[in-house]
């Protein structure tokens, strides 16, 4: 029996699991201070509970988020088939912190690798005194396989086609 969608109980999903370590970028989607949507790709840090994103202090999305802190995260692979994606909803929580955000470099050794990943941290700890952290711990989850779990149009499509696909 697949997980109906909306549960948070889907994050323990081998598909969520596996999404959730990969160092595929998450799509964040905010809105904007005047209302319009926005997406932008980003890295990410599971703390196994949470999304963590970091970033410079005053990075514009932080005001908008401070305004409205729903989001929406898509963790996805379309690189083969059968495409995984991961929906996550939730409210961003903000908070400063000291020089850089230890999540902030785990996702550059995890996207650049060890070395890489510590040189960039480096330059960047020489150019920050503090970054914004946002914490979004996920209110709402949903995955698509595109095995056992599709989009709904489509699952309403293959229920009314029947067995056989009649």
């Amino acid at each position: 029996m697949v997980t109906k969608q909306g549960g948070t109980e889907l994050l323990n999903d081998p598909v969520a699991q596996t999404l959730l370590a990969s160092n595929n970028l998450a799509r964040l989607a905010y809105s904007w201070t005047d209302g319009s949507p926005r997406v932008v790709p980003i890295w990410f840090h599971w703390n196994g509970q949470e999304v963590v994103f970091a970033g410079p202090t005053d990075h514009p999305k932080m005001t908008a988020l401070r305004k409205d802190p729903r989001v929406a995260i898509t963790i996805d692979d379309s690189s083969t088939w059968p495409y995984k994606a991961l929906l996550l909803r939730g409210r961003a929580e903000l908070d400063e912190v000291p020089g850089v955000a230890h999540e902030y470099a785990s996702s550059a050794r995890r996207y650049f690798g060890p070395d890489q990943g510590k040189a960039w941290v480096d330059t960047v700890g020489g150019l920050v005194y503090s970054m914004a952290r946002m914490r979004v711990r996920p209110e709402w989850v949903g995955i698509l396989d595109f095995e056992g779990r599709w989009p709904n149009a489509m699952e309403r499509a293959m229920a009314a086609a029947g067995p056989a696909g009649n």
